[in-house]
């Protein structure tokens, strides 16, 4: 299982082009094993003490539960109660009290301290072209950030941007981020132009432009590789100059959280893109990576957070689908710290100081929309209820500062929106995407960025 995550992450990583033989993939997957085994012998932890995870194949023994008869019970911390056990309530508690707990937990046992002696990013502009996104004419700008690698040339880290905005805009336009591709297989296909007698809708880009809105892919593996062996360089072997990671290091995660937080410092930047306006939009790993970047970076205004799962919204502790044992293994401890593995073999997830609902809860007060697939198409690895109750239990805090939650407690049908308050969740029909509640999550941050040029 630990195999195949491997090969799976290395996949999405790079490309499922031919290009990458099975020799480079055993290469990685070797590299990878060795790192893990080290980060092991830091925390003290044999191989034999960390528990498996379950399988995402419904047919195999030790299969993940998919039965909400069979979920455990749990007790969620209360992100309103301080260490000491007082409960704070006001906002004011919550900022100079409670919230800097939750991130030191989130930090020294989740997704790791992002060090303080990261060297600067210079913002290169590569071109700049005139271009068509299906019907809309747009203005594309390929950016390259260039870290400073003089302490340690041996590492060279280089983010890939795009920014994509309307080519009739007037002023500066809200734009939303996305962690993604773009560059060099990422447009393959050209976006087809959507035709009065199309039975499909336009793609998401469409439709952000017909807004008068803009866009924004950032390269993830262009900060740091999604796998094991690629610790040792991207931004996070820069920093380390090629030496392994101590456990409290960051992971993957937040690394690619800080890559969109260089980003945004180029935004503020640009006088076409409107930085007061910028949301942070991912699915699946990048789901989890856009919910950091927001939880950490107050600058996003608007989050969209696709089917992330564990690791992201979901509840760690609620046993229903992937499980901390898959987080901490092999195949996908480079997202997080070292100090996370530990929950998946001298303690549980229980033991976790913090839950995905403080996660959420860190990016109050701003609106966060909650994607999910079904679990006929999508499947039910993501736990799509899970997902749900991350964001559910976050609204404590979002009405301590003033601002509405869910408004239920109980998980919706398919389809169902709920879409009238700063926190949102609409589970769509289809799978493992953003896609089909694009035009919904437009429909809402219409309420908090205006209807957009042409309406």
């Amino acid at each position: 299982m630990k195999q195949l995550l491997v090969i799976i992450t290395t996949l999405c990583s790079f490309s499922v082009s031919a290009q990458y033989s099975k020799t480079a993939i055993d290469s990685i997957n070797k590299i990878t094993q060795a790192d893990y085994e080290q980060m092991l012998g830091q925390l003290g932890i044999k191989p034999t003490e960390c528990r498996p995870g379950p399988s995402g194949n419904p047919s195999d023994a030790h299969a993940a539960n998919r039965l909400e008869e069979k979920v455990n019970q749990y007790t969620l911390p209360d992100p309103l109660i301080l260490k000491d056990g007082k409960k704070i309530t006001t906002a004011s508690e919550w900022w100079s009290k409670r919230r800097p707990e939750i991130v030191a937990d989130f930090e020294e046992t989740i997704y790791g301290i992002v060090p303080k002696n990261i060297p600067p990013i210079k913002w290169d502009i590569v071109s700049v072209k005139d271009t068509m996104i299906g019907n809309y004419k747009a203005k594309e700008k390929i950016l390259n950030g260039v870290v400073d690698n003089s302490s340690y040339p041996n590492i060279k880290v280089q983010v890939s941007l795009q920014v994509i905005t309307p080519a009739d805009a007037t002023s500066a336009v809200p734009v939303v981020l996305e962690f993604g591709f773009f560059h060099p297989f990422g447009n393959a296909e050209p976006i087809k132009a959507i035709g009065i007698i199309s039975a499909g809708e336009p793609t998401w880009k469409e439709q952000l432009l017909s807004r008068g809105w803009g866009y924004s892919i950032i390269e993830p593996n262009s900060v740091q590789a999604d796998n094991g062996a690629g610790l040792r360089s991207g931004i996070i072997g820069l920093v380390n100059k090629g030496q392994p990671r101590k456990p409290a290091d960051w992971g993957a995660l937040r690394a690619w959280a800080w890559g969109a937080s260089k980003a945004m410092d180029y935004f503020e930047t640009d006088k076409e893109v409107d930085a007061k306006r910028i949301a942070v939009e991912g699915i699946s790993r990048y789901g989890k990576a856009a919910v950091v970047a927001m939880a950490y970076d107050p600058r996003f205004s608007l989050g969209f957070i696709g089917s992330s799962g564990a690791g992201g919204t979901k509840i760690l502790r609620r046993v229903f689908g992937e499980q901390v044992e898959n987080l901490a293994s092999s195949g996908e401890y480079h997202w997080f710290c070292g100090n996370f593995i530990q929950y998946a073999s001298k303690l549980t997830p229980d033991d976790l100081p913090v839950d995905a609902h403080e996660l959420v809860a860190l990016c109050a007060p701003r609106p966060i929309f909650i994607s999910v697939g079904s679990p006929q198409v999508e499947g039910q690895w993501i736990d799509a209820k899970g997902v749900f109750l991350g964001g559910a239990n976050a609204g404590p805090v979002y009405r301590l500062l003033g601002k509405k939650d869910l408004g239920t407690m109980e998980f919706p049908t398919i389809g169902m929106p709920l879409v009238e308050n700063e926190i949102a969740f609409r589970q769509h029909a289809g799978g493992h995407s953003t896609g089909p509640n694009w035009s919904t999550w437009i429909a809402w941050a219409c309420r908090y960025w205006g209807a957009g040029k042409y309406y």
